[in-house]
């Protein structure tokens, strides 16, 4: 079994930085791509950003300049340093990854549990 367990979330004024810790565990063969979503109630859960195991990203325009993903495969880790945040940044941040897990037969995909960002004065 994978978990993706996330971290960093919180309340912050506009301007403020923050940022989120995705890890995977479990027995993990390989890791093919981490990244984010976000989601505001009654909304779609959209991709943010994501980046490959070898360092490749790709970024929402709202996202470019001021959000930076980035991975530590020997920790299995993704992280999004987010800055200059703005209300409408206010979701909840969801990471996503897929990954081939020892005991299946190639790459699925996973979600975090989600964590909150609230942006606001």
């Amino acid at each position: 079994q994978l978990q993706l367990v996330e971290s960093g979330g919180g309340l912050v004024h506009p301007g403020g930085s923050l940022r989120l810790s995705c890890t995977a565990s479990g027995d993990i063969v390989h890791i093919y791509t981490m990244g984010w979503y976000r989601q505001t109630p009654g909304k779609e859960r959209d991709l943010l950003t994501s980046i490959t195991s070898d360092g490749n990203t790709n970024y929402r325009d709202s996202a470019k300049g001021r959000f930076t993903i980035s991975i530590d495969n020997a920790k299995n880790t993704v992280l999004l340093q987010m800055n200059n945040l703005k209300p409408e940044d206010t979701a909840v941040y969801y990471c996503n990854a897929d990954i081939w897990v020892r005991g299946t037969w190639g790459r699925r995909n996973y979600w975090g549990q989600g964590t909150q960002v609230t942006v606001s004065s």
